[in-house]
């Protein structure tokens, strides 16, 4: 299996999750903030693949309820594209509708404020993306 980073990317902040190096387990790793320079931002990705020694960066894609690419998923899509020129490494694209919510959920589970889930929803939600993706791939070897 590979190592992961996962990317929930978003207009201010960008979550990053790590899988363990089994490929297995998704974990919270980081939040890069927005600095209006993509090249800047996606150069700040590329620090945390290396540092992880990420074999593939697994981009969320903010599909429409039916599949479909709507706006934001084709801007994401170009933005996946101008990443993998940088980060020196493969990256995809997965579905990542719900994500937010679901991380936004489990935070609310774990009984925090809303000011400390602000901190951490995008990594959070990076996480259940990668894990989701972790899992398919599981899946399609099995």
């Amino acid at each position: 299996m590979v190592r992961a980073i996962g990317i929930d990317l978003g207009s201010k902040r960008i979550g990053v999750s790590l899988s363990n190096t089994e490929g297995t387990l998704a974990t919270p790793f980081d939040t890069v903030v927005r600095t209006g320079d993509m090249g800047r931002d996606h150069r700040a990705i590329k620090v945390l693949v290396d540092e992880a020694e990420a074999e593939v960066v697994v981009v969320g894609l903010p599909l429409s309820l039916d599949g479909t690419d709507g706006p934001q998923a084709i801007k994401y899509r170009k933005e996946a594209i101008r990443m993998a020129k940088v980060v020196g490494v493969p990256v995809e694209v997965h579905d990542e509708r719900f994500t937010t919510v679901t991380a936004d959920s489990y935070l609310m589970e774990a009984d925090l404020d809303s000011r400390q889930r602000r901190k951490v929803i995008d990594k959070v939600a990076a996480t259940v993306m990668l894990q989701d993706w972790l899992d398919a791939a599981r899946a399609r070897r099995t």
